[in-house]
């Protein structure tokens, strides 16, 4: 029976009344709930301000945040299927199970070529389309090239993982290779595809850190691949580094062209040239300038081999690029800047393993993630 026309909390229930008023009155055990309000005993009931349930639910909003921001400050990159399809075989997208690679006939008969969308040395790529899915059809357009291009497809069929665009069949007799369309394309594209409004909320230095983790990681792989050493030759430059890793739609990074991997075996004392023509600017690492002065003219034979550290020379500015100029990207650049010294050694062996880099830039990224939650928390 209501009083007053006030309102009371019995039992965790609210009672509503004409005058909206809210009231919170403690009943001892025992009392019946039936019991009149005249006949009850108990403590007496008191109003409790309405500001007071307001602090209340904030108090509880900052509980909540306290204890989830750790999920929040960097979001996470999407985890990888960990069953991973076995060699010859595909998934990709929305699909269930694993495919085998498509054969020549299949290329042939089941894949829509589209349009063109890139052109390189050795072939072009189409935007293609099959069973629903969107996939790139690479196709050699030189065939004093071949060889280059069949050592780009053993590569690809040999390094399939997530460091490695995905491979959907091939045809040597076509000279076509089909892979996992991913549309935000080259990684030369990063700074345009996040000026974007809708990518604004990962164009910071959390999730640009993340990439460039990501790319020493495919170094890494590549130092490190069942196929022994293999090293990153067709990165002369900055933008033809970029061109050969693609930008997924979850903001990772796969490596893409894999025409030019020459391997390095130490133990055997084999060592790699990057092409047959002299390299300038300070992109490339000193030992792959031409190193007898501009008034001996350039030979090829002459010119002495190195191995996998050029790749590690060239990690300090990839990873400049990839930090851009956000917020943050220079208190990152500060804390990489000892092991970026080190990559920039004029000696290749006293340059660190892109193993040594990987771990620095992952203790790095872990430290200033807790930096910041840390900082965070205590503002609330």
């Amino acid at each position: 029976m209501l009083r007053e026309g006030r309102s009371y909390l019995l039992c965790g229930e609210w009672i509503g009344t004409k005058e909206g008023r809210a009231g919170i009155r403690c009943r001892s055990p025992g009392t019946d709930m039936g019991q009149p309000h005249g006949d009850r005993k108990g403590l007496p009931h008191r109003e409790v301000p309405r500001g007071v349930g307001l602090l209340l639910a904030m108090a509880l909003m900052n509980v909540l945040l306290y204890l989830c921001l750790d999920q929040f400050v960097i979001s996470p990159r999407a985890a990888e299927d960990p069953r991973r399809c076995p060699h010859g075989y595909f998934r990709m997208g929305r699909m269930r199970n694993c495919s085998r690679w498509l054969s020549c006939e299949e290329l042939r008969t089941e894949v829509r070529q589209l349009r063109r969308v890139g052109e390189g040395a050795v072939k072009r790529v189409f935007l293609s389309e099959w069973k629903e899915h969107k996939v790139a059809l690479s196709r050699l357009t030189r065939l004093e090239m071949k060889d280059d291009f069949l050592h780009g497809l053993q590569m690809l069929k040999s390094l399939q993982s997530e460091h490695v665009v995905t491979l959907v069949g091939y045809c040597e007799e076509d000279g076509t290779v089909l892979t996992e369309y991913h549309p935000l394309g080259s990684l030369s594209n990063l700074e345009e595809t996040l000026n974007l409004s809708k990518y604004q909320d990962v164009n910071t230095w959390q999730h640009r850190f993340q990439l460039a983790v990501e790319y020493v990681g495919i170094i890494n792989y590549l130092h490190h691949s069942p196929l022994g050493t293999r090293v990153m030759c067709d990165s002369n430059d900055l933008p033809k580094t970029l061109s050969q890793y693609l930008l997924t739609s979850n903001f990772s990074i796969v490596a893409n062209d894999l025409d030019a991997l020459p391997l390095v075996d130490h133990d055997s004392g084999a060592l790699v040239k990057c092409g047959h023509r002299e390299l300038h600017g300070d992109f490339v690492a000193p030992e792959q300038l031409w190193p007898y002065g501009e008034d001996t003219p350039f030979q090829d034979d002459l010119m002495p081999s190195y191995d996998e550290k050029i790749d590690i020379w060239k990690i300090p500015d990839v990873s400049s690029f990839l930090l851009g100029h956000v917020e943050g990207s220079d208190m990152v650049r500060f804390h990489l800047f000892d092991i970026h010294k080190a990559c920039k050694s004029q000696i290749p062996a006293e340059r660190p393993t892109a193993q040594d880099v990987l771990d620095t830039y992952r203790k790095v990224l872990h430290s200033l993630r807790d930096t910041v939650t840390s900082q965070t928390k205590e503002m609330l």
